[in-house]
Order: C-alpha cells, then sequence, then structure tokens
C-alpha cells in the first residue's frame, strides 16, 4: 500500500466492518469466545452495519481498502441522542467504535486515518457536542493524540438477562 485512501463505507461493506469488529473484541481481551465465523452474533452484527448505513444522518463507518486484500482497517460511529448538560447544550452525543486493522497492516497510519475521517464527520455533518469510546491499551495513545481524554466518570455496564 501507499498513500491511505480513506472511504465511506457502503452497506456492502459490513461483512468486513464485523470481521474488523472480532478482530477489535479479540484485542480488547474481555474474555468473551467470539466464536468461529459462524457464530450467532456474526449475523446480527452483519444487519446491525447494513441497517446503520443505509442510515448516514446518524451512522457512518471509514474504511481503508487493500486492493488485494479488501477492506483491511476502519472506524465506526454514530450519534445518539443525550440530555444536554452544563457544558454540553448540545443533545446528541457521538460514540467511536469498531476501530480496527488487520494484523498485517498495522503501524501505517490506517486507522488514525479512519478514526480521523469520523472526527471530522461528526464535526462537519452532526450536532453531536461530545464523543465517547472505549480504548484498548494499544489504541489508547491514538486517542490521545488526537486530542480524547479519560472520562471522569469510568465506564460501568449491567448486561440485562432475559
Amino acid at each position: 500500500m501507499t498513500a491511505i485512501e480513506v472511504r465511506r463505507a457502503k452497506p456492502d461493506d459490513a461483512e468486513a466492518l464485523v470481521r474488523l469488529r472480532a478482530l477489535m473484541l479479540e484485542a480488547m481481551g474481555m474474555g468473551e469466545d467470539i466464536g468461529g465465523a459462524d457464530a450467532p452474533w456474526r449475523d446480527v452484527a452483519v444487519r446491525y452495519f447494513t441497517e446503520g448505513l443505509a442510515s448516514p444522518q446518524t451512522f457512518v463507518a471509514f474504511v481503508v481498502d487493500d486492493p488485494e486484500a479488501g477492506v483491511v482497517a476502519g472506524a465506526a460511529g454514530h450519534c445518539n441522542l443525550h440530555a444536554p448538560s452544563p457544558k454540553d447544550l448540545s443533545s446528541t452525543r457521538g460514540t467511536v467504535y469498531n476501530v480496527s486493522t488487520e494484523p498485517a497492516f498495522r503501524r501505517r497510519g490506517l486507522a488514525r486515518a479512519c478514526v480521523v475521517a469520523l472526527l471530522d464527520w461528526f464535526r462537519d455533518e452532526t450536532d453531536v457536542g461530545q464523543l465517547e469510546l472505549h480504548a484498548t491499551q494499544a489504541g489508547d495513545a491514538l486517542y490521545r493524540a488526537l486530542g480524547f481524554v479519560a472520562s471522569t466518570y469510568p465506564a460501568q455496564r449491567l448486561v440485562i438477562v432475559r
């Protein structure tokens, strides 16, 4: 690869985004088995990305292609409603996620280029007042270099069992 060419993902890129998501989930080391290519979550994720990419005002993903390998890096983001606060009068927040690069293509600035395109989209095409993300140790320096700071309030999670 030579020059980095970032493009906006299309609905037919959904499977590639799921493949990259699997890499990201493995890198996060959350102790979950992501399963093989036939794992049930992958079909749900393909539908999620396909539907999201069909809503370009609130959802976007940017990717980098290799002529032979196809999509090798990407980053996604979406807008969500959020109550305003004294420091953020916007009622829209953004979430950055699914930032991942195929192992053979890492350390070339591809993920950074995708995230920068994503940040440009949030700034230029949405009303988002703040962005949030969860970073791996490997990605932390990238996000800090782009201006992200640690949150005052750590994320917590409750899984609803049905």
